[in-house]
């Protein structure tokens, strides 16, 4: 295939140069050391924590014990659902995938792909303003009031569309403002942060209804981190699926994206015609691909083991928006009456490979680490509904291999947002429930070593009464959510922070502590 190279000031363009030289040490460790575990067909429990074991501590914002953590750490949350915003709204609920910028002259820079030198160290987001933007993965509802808005319409039955984001700025530990920026979308669930310093926010929909303006739902939208500037403009030709997440290779400017659709999920990347890199470029077309494995047409990857390795080739997607259609007959593991995505349905006509749910990507260093949330087989013997996997996709030599696949519920179960630290450490955001272990119930944020071995880094503790609730002066009903997911984990610019949500009943947690004595 064609070499897709930017040019080198566009390399250098939005801080998007090489990582620091210990990061790139510990994905080439992790890369080349999973290499040699073939014999190792999966993870079954994880390792000792390398930062030590988890005990409930109590946030600093509300004095409620909302998280487990290694000793040494510490948290504060803020962005609750019920809070209200800058316009006064209240914070809408089901908080997802997520992305940190330095906000810099009134605009954001993206970071965690990519570069600050040329600012002293005391200049790289310790006392500089950052730009959280927050997807809220919610359907048909009470729409979210955003200066982007995409659709008014009725989705039927009165309902709108009630999915979008929110935009909050912090500095020195302290929430400066949270308000709308993206709404009239449906079901926000992750995204991927630009290395032009906006957010791109997925639409989780499979659908073919219209509503009665006559608006589809299944797209990215981009975000710009002033939120006055989001246009809410649909980017078409990044496809019309169950989208999940995207990561940009900023040498290239190509977009890599995730579809999250039982066994029926490709692998895609676009191929944009304005690689500029600047807000807006997108919306000027270019080629939608997904990924085949090169000599294995409609190459099944919905079950894996450690070391399985794909020499990937790109196929083009002729109608980026097509409609759903039936499965093709030759699909096995699903239903008899389910559909594909339009773009799946092309791109399977074309050989190209199937995942069980594409969840997490991310870039980091030429590679791009993705997660499948249910690779395996279940207890039945069912393909796709194991407990997932991470692969690593070099974007040099095209080559997809699996770092880690799990077993067990123990070493992970159902992995699904990914973020790469400043340092090189990876983080997986955990959704499968209530996740019982030595530490009790409730939904885990998982670290990888080197070696491909996870190990509990938080664990979700909110159980919480109406007296407690009430006390921390806020509005969500008491309730045990500690099976609620964790997702959105992304770094501050110097690694000293890791931003995360709970999904339900929707906070934002700002996690710091010693990431230097472990792995992370």
């Amino acid at each position: 295939m064609d070499q897709l190279d930017l040019p080198r000031r566009q390399l250098l363009k939005g801080g998007v140069a090489a990582m620091a030289v210990g990061a790139i040490g510990s994905l080439g460790a992790l890369h080349s050391r999973q290499a040699l575990a073939a014999n190792d067909p999966t993870r079954l429990a994880p390792i000792a924590n390398p930062y030590g074991p988890l005990a409930p501590v109590a946030d600093r914002a509300t004095g409620l014990e909302l998280l487990q953590l290694p000793p040494g750490f510490s948290y504060e949350s803020f962005g609750w659902s019920g809070d209200l915003m800058r316009d006064g709204q209240p914070c809408p609920d089901r908080h997802d995938g997520m992305a940190v910028m330095l906000r810099q002259n009134g605009h954001g820079r993206g970071h965690g792909r990519g570069d600050d030198r040329g600012r002293s160290r005391g200049d790289r987001g310790r006392g500089h303003e950052l730009v959280l933007i927050r997807n809220h993965e919610r359907g048909a509802g009470a729409p979210i009031r955003a200066p982007g808005m995409y659709d008014h319409g009725d989705l039927g039955g009165g309902q709108l569309a009630g999915g979008g984001t929110t935009t909050l700025r912090w500095r020195k530990g302290e929430l400066l403002g949270m308000e709308a920026s993206l709404g009239g979308t449906l079901v926000n669930c992750a995204g991927g942060l630009t290395p032009w310093g906006t957010w791109l926010s997925c639409e989780e929909v499979k659908t073919n209804d219209v509503s009665s303006t006559g608006r589809k739902h299944g797209y990215v939208f981009e975000v710009h981190p002033d939120a006055e500037r989001t246009s809410g403009r649909p980017l078409v030709g990044l496809g019309r699926f169950s989208h999940e997440a995207v990561a940009i290779d900023p040498r290239t400017g190509v977009v890599y994206l995730t579809e999250d659709d039982r066994n029926k999920s490709g692998l895609y990347r676009f191929v944009p015609n304005d690689r500029s890199g600047r807000y807006g470029s997108l919306e000027n077309g270019g080629r939608l691909q997904a990924a085949r494995v090169r000599g294995t047409p409609n190459a099944d990857l919905s079950v894996a083991t450690i070391g399985t390795r794909h020499a990937l080739e790109w196929v083009d997607i002729a109608d980026p928006d097509l409609d759903s259609l039936a499965a093709p007959g030759d699909l096995p593991d699903i239903g008899s009456s389910d559909t594909v995505s339009g773009p799946f349905a092309q791109a399977w006509a074309g050989g190209a490979l199937r995942m069980s749910r594409g969840e997490g990507i991310w870039y980091a260093h030429g590679k791009m680490f993705i997660v499948d949330t249910a690779t395996g087989v279940d207890s039945e013997g069912r393909r796709g509904r194991g407990n997932g996997a991470v692969w690593v996709l070099d974007l040099a030599s095209q080559q997809l291999q699996a770092l880690f696949v799990s077993g067990n519920q123990l070493a992970a179960h159902n992995p699904d947002n990914i973020t790469v630290s400043p340092r090189g450490g990876v983080v997986l955001c955990e959704d499968g429930g209530e996740s019982p272990d030595r530490y009790g119930p409730g939904s885990r944020l998982l670290g990888l070593t080197r070696r491909g071995e996870s190990f509990y880094l938080a664990k979700n503790n909110v159980e919480l009464s109406s007296s407690q609730i009430a006390n921390a002066d806020k509005q969500i009903a008491e309730g045990d959510y500690r099976g609620s997911e964790f997702c959105g984990a992304c770094w501050d610019p110097r690694g000293e922070t890791l931003f995360v949500n709970i999904q339900t009943p929707g906070i934002t947690l700002a996690i710091s502590g010693p990431w230097e004595r472990g792995r992370l």
